[in-house]
């Protein structure tokens, strides 16, 4: 069996006015939808980042796979980094770390890789699972993730230049910019999902405001885990104060400040964890990442860690380092979803609930059935592959959204300049 056809679809979806350390959400989020096709209907699905410079490389890559074994992912590897030749396409929000060369070729690798494990599931009747090591557990956690939030995109969802005549969204979610706005956003996500741990993306308010919000949840809640994330915006001092005033309320905190050797004279002082999806992003910082005990929980993320073997390889160095391992979210769609349920349920290393964004997207899915969040959890396929199909119809009216609306790249920063023209991003801001 080889791969026939190589197909990339940038899709768009609503993306609600969601704030963080770069800025705010536009309206609408972009994805990429791989498909790996070798007849007879037999379909590998991957998904990744929408935003054009990464669209250009995929498509670079995909056109060098016709033929390809999919069993055979180390001549995958090879053949991504032979057409990328050492390209790199960074992001413009910046809250997934600096970019290089090696990351950008792992994240072009990595949803060639999940689809590639797809179709092996289908090749030999199992889950994906199964070939990572087999399920060390039926349902994996996933956490509540709260961020401070606008009521509605300004101008009826935003400006018209970059909507692109499509219409305004419904959003469910009131706008949460106080403790109180936070509990309640809390308590509407765990109401309808059964979450049983809670993150706050921080770094937008003055860290105060935000050790409130997290004192109003920890009475809220008394029993659930917290997290606290401001991507990075806070000085050294600031982290080690709010380390210290949020002692006995945190589960870990997550990337306080900038650099390794920032997070790591703040983990000297820090009386819980500290978490990160910012400066240990690829193999290259984990030596000293691990080695100057800045971290003690890494966000694995497949999507730029290289697909989910690599991130079976990662959670496996965590373990001999002493490391806890959860899974980092970004705006996401179905598949990402099941990609990242069928790694969750194969490593015994996931010590964590893991994020997602899927709240976020508002019932909206490239999937026939998307896989169900209850309980907090989502129950892992027993069917073949990642255990989902793609909903046609639907692809096409996503990639419809993508061709209406002006977005091709995600831009936090320069999306709320229209709105507070002298907004900055600045890392540490506190």
């Amino acid at each position: 069996m080889r791969i026939r056809e190589v197909v990339v679809t940038p899709v768009a979806f609503p993306d609600p006015p969601l704030l963080n350390s770069a800025g705010v959400h536009q309206p609408w989020a972009l994805r990429a939808i791989v498909e790996l096709r070798c007849g007879d209907g037999l379909v590998g699905l991957g998904e990744t980042y929408g935003d054009a410079p990464h669209l250009e490389l995929l498509r670079a890559a995909g056109a060098t796979l016709v033929g390809l074994d999919p069993f055979d992912t180390n001549r995958l590897w090879r053949r991504v980094c032979r057409v990328l030749g050492g390209a790199d396409s960074p992001d413009r929000h910046g809250l997934t770390g600096d970019s290089s060369p090696q990351k950008t070729a792992l994240r072009v690798f990595a949803p060639f890789e999940v689809a590639c494990l797809d179709l092996q599931g289908h090749l030999t009747g199992r889950p994906v699972a199964d070939l990572l090591g087999g399920k060390v557990r039926e349902r994996v956690p996933f956490s509540a993730y709260l961020f401070y939030k606008w009521a509605v995109h300004p101008t009826a969802d935003g400006p018209a230049s970059l909507v692109g005549g499509l219409p305004p969204v419904d959003d469910p979610y009131p706008a949460a910019l106080d403790p109180a706005g936070i509990v309640a956003q809390a308590r509407q996500l765990i109401d309808e999902y059964g979450f049983g741990s809670i993150k706050l993306k921080g770094g937008v308010f003055p860290p105060d405001e935000e050790i409130a919000a997290i004192r109003a949840l920890r009475e809220a809640f008394p029993d659930l885990p917290l997290r606290l994330d401001p991507n990075a915006a806070w000085s050294v001092e600031t982290s080690v104060r709010v380390a210290r005033e949020t002692e006995g309320l945190l589960e870990y905190l997550e990337d306080p400040t900038p650099g390794i050797p920032g997070m790591a004279e703040v983990a000297k002082a820090a009386p819980m964890p500290l978490a990160t999806n910012m400066c240990v992003v690829s193999p290259a910082d984990i030596p000293p990442g691990f080695g100057q005990g800045a971290v003690g929980v890494v966000l694995s993320d497949h999507h730029y860690w290289g697909g989910l073997r690599r991130s079976a390889e990662l959670a496996a160095i965590c373990r001999t380092w002493g490391v806890g391992v959860s899974m980092h979210s970004n705006s996401h769609l179905g598949i990402s979803l099941a990609a990242m349920t069928q790694l969750g349920a194969a490593l015994p290393e996931l010590t964590y609930a893991a994020d997602t964004h899927t709240p976020w997207q508002c019932g909206v899915d490239v999937l026939e059935r998307p896989l169900p969040i209850t309980g907090g959890a989502v129950t892992v396929p027993d069917t073949p592959g990642l255990g989902v199909s793609l909903d046609r119809d639907a692809l096409a009216r996503l990639h419809e959204n993508y061709l209406r609306c002006a977005i091709r790249e995600r831009d936090d920063t320069s999306y709320r300049r229209i709105f507070e023209p002298e907004y900055t991003k600045r890392r540490p801001r506190w």
